[in-house]
């Protein structure tokens, strides 16, 4: 078949369906109408779901900056009232909490990574910033909620394998991997686990992906003198008080004829 024909039928069948076009629209009325009508839906339904996370996200991450923001204020308000005998140190755990609640609720997963690594920090700091001595039941409790949070950042940036901290893989955010890891060392630390501290400060250290890190900078500084936290501090005795001598008032000594002055004895100090 040449084709000049086959275009000719292939006119003559468009031009035929463009004729009975009105006849087959009457007749499917209804159905054109339910599926124009469902397009709509969804398609109102997709940029309305769109449009709300577009404003979700905005207020989470505004929520964020103010939770991060309030926290030198709380810090010096805690100090002010320490100088009164007063301890509003759970204040810091307040908003720990506050950050649980926004890791919960954030657009992503970089964002619910760092709220997770201030609500460890917070937790952390919370202990240092007691008037009362932390007892070692309460210490070892409140840094394992530490570690909790900052695993799971580490889960929120690198999903594969999390409790590999060795781990070849790269994750999506290198900065918030290398802090979150980071705060997992000091967490070793204050419950005397410092051979794991040690290892996961070598591997922030030395991994590539984290050279331009502030943790790397803070992970080799830490390696440098984890050493001295290891050892026990001894404080010497301080030395006896040294009491001056006072030496006594002269004695009078009178006779018939004139009046005299004897100095009174002195006691030295024996050599």
């Amino acid at each position: 078949m040449k084709s000049e024909h086959r275009h000719e039928l292939k006119t003559n069948e468009l031009a035929e369906w463009l004729v009975n076009f009105p006849q087959w629209t009457k007749k499917n009325a209804k159905t054109i109408i339910y599926v124009c009508v469902l397009i709509i839906v969804v398609a109102s339904l997709y940029f309305y779901k769109r449009y709300q996370k577009n404003v979700v996200s905005v207020k989470g991450f505004e929520q964020h900056t103010n939770l991060i923001a309030a926290i030198p204020s709380t810090k010096i308000n805690i100090l002010r009232s320490q100088s009164q005998g007063i301890d509003i140190s759970y204040g810091l755990l307040d908003q720990a909490k506050k950050f649980g609640f926004s890791a919960q609720n954030a657009a992503n997963d970089e964002i619910a990574a760092l709220a997770l690594i201030k609500q460890g920090q917070l937790l952390r700091t919370e202990l240092h910033y007691r008037l009362e001595v932390v007892s070692k039941e309460n210490l070892a409790d409140q840094v394992n909620q530490a570690k909790n949070c900052y695993l799971q950042a580490i889960q929120k940036l690198f999903k594969d394998d999390a409790a590999d901290l060795g781990s070849q893989k790269t994750s999506s955010n290198p900065s918030l991997m290398a802090k979150a890891k980071f705060g997992l060392g000091l967490c070793e630390e204050e419950l005397g686990n410092f051979e794991t501290a040690k290892e996961i400060y070598q591997d922030i250290s030395t991994k590539p992906e984290f050279e331009s890190t502030t943790a790397a900078v803070s992970a080799k500084y830490r390696l440098k003198l984890m050493a001295d936290y290891q050892n026990n501090i001894v404080f010497r005795k301080a030395p006896k008080p040294v009491i001056p001598i006072q030496p006594k008032p002269l004695e009078t000594t009178q006779d018939s004829n004139k009046t005299t002055q004897a100095p009174a004895e002195v006691n030295l100090p024996s050599k």
